[in-house]
Formats: C-alpha cells, structure tokens, sequence
C-alpha cells in the first residue's frame, strides 16, 4: 500500500473521529489505546530490535494524555516479550488522565520501572527510545519538561520511534513551533495526518508507518467526515506509508 491510497486528515478530523468512536460506536479510549500500543510494540520489535524483544534495553517517554497512554501499553508488551524496559513521565501519577494512570497502574505492578523525567537532561542508556509524549493534539510549543526530553532524545546515539506525531509538530501543518522530536520512523494511528507528508515535516517523521486501532470504516463515512475508506488493513494491521 502507498501514501496516495490513504487519505490524510487534519487535528480537527482526527478528533471527530475519537469523538465518533467513544459516542456513537461505543469505541473506548481504553480499547483504542490498547490496539495502538500493541502496535507500536510489534513495529518496535520488528523494526527496531531485529525481531527478538530479550534483553533489549527500551526507553518509553511518556506524556499525561493518551499518547502516553498508548507508549505504557507499548512499555507492557514489550516488558512481556523479555525487555529490559524504563519509563519517564512527564507527570506523576495524580497528574496523568484516567486511562493513561490505569495503564501507569498495571506496569507498575507487574515491576517495570517508571520515573518522573528529573531537569537533568542526560537519558539513560538504550538500544530504541519510544517517543509517546504528546500526539495530535499539541498545540504550539511543547512545556519545557516535555522539550528538555525531546532534546535529550535527539542528542541520543539510540533511533527514536515516534507514536501518531513526533512530539512537537504540528499535526496538520507538520511544522515545529519549538523543540520536535527527530524519528527515525513514525507510527501514526487510524488515518495519518495531513502534517506528516509536509514539507516542513521531512526532518522530523523517519519512516512513516500506519496501524489499524479498529475503527470501523462506516464511521469515516459520517457527516462531517464523509471519507469513503476501503479495507485498509487487509492484509496487515501495519502499513507502511513512507
């Protein structure tokens, strides 16, 4: 499947379509938040630890909201799959949305370590960073907790995997108002976004990958959409882009 195939959608659409999915399709942001950070874990292991999770060392940077959310599912399989696995949070617990401290909650359960980002800037060690601090959603510059991890990952020797949106872009204009992630690929979720494929966005998507987080296609045909989609994911729940 190729880029041209696959419509893209701006911030606007993408959040008419979560709103579709919670309200009129009973979709919930822990389902959607579950297949999207499976996903990412799979392009991780695939494309990133040649195909064996063990003993790989994983960094997970993870904001409050669901893209967070979708990196601490990410964190959870690969943890699974034999990862040696941190996390730093942006915020602490009483800080993060629901779902994403349920997701918070069970990682810590099962042991995996999660901190809160300190001010110093240096990373820890690691073989991939995973990118899962803000999503679509962002609008102007990221915080300067967030920006202090965004710089401290692009200095990093490790590649960085970024979910939906290389933090600090801009998901419909693809430019960066301050610090912006560098990836060395993207996994955007459910329709890519319009600022992935700008020209100001080169530098900062990598390879652009697309995953099925199980929306069905009658919903991108409602009014305020009107998107004719096909099946998309027919022959994998992965689809590269770019």
């Amino acid at each position: 499947m190729t880029g041209p195939q696959v419509p893209y959608v701006t911030a606007d659409q993408m959040r008419e379509v979560d709103r579709l999915a919670v309200e009129e399709f009973g979709i919930t942001l822990l389902q959607m938040m579950e297949n999207a950070g499976r996903a990412l874990a799979r392009l991780a292991r695939e494309r990133f630890l040649a195909g064996d999770a063990r003993g790989r060392r994983v960094l997970v940077l993870a904001g409050p909201g669901g893209n967070g959310g979708g990196g601490l599912v990410c964190a959870r399989n690969l943890h699974n799959w034999g990862a040696d696995v941190r996390v730093l949070a942006t915020e602490p617990p009483e800080e993060m949305g629901d779902v994403p401290r349920h997701q918070r909650g069970i990682l810590e359960a099962a042991g995996v370590p999660v901190a809160v980002a300190p001010q110093a800037e240096a990373l820890p060690e690691a073989d991939l960073i995973v990118d899962a601090l803000i999503g679509y959603s962002l609008r102007g510059a990221p915080s300067e907790t967030t920006a202090a991890l965004v710089r401290s990952a692009n200095r990093h020797r490790a590649p960085t995997l970024a979910l939906d949106v290389p933090t600090g872009l801009d998901a419909t204009t693809g430019e960066a108002a301050g610090e912006a992630i560098r990836a060395d690929a993207t996994l955007t979720l459910a329709l890519p976004k319009e600022g992935l494929r700008a020209a100001a966005a080169a530098e900062y998507v990598g390879e652009l990958y697309l995953a099925d987080i199980s929306i069905p296609p009658e919903l991108y045909a409602r009014p305020g959409l009107s998107i004719a989609l096909g099946p998309l994911f027919a022959t994998d729940d992965i689809v590269r882009l770019g």
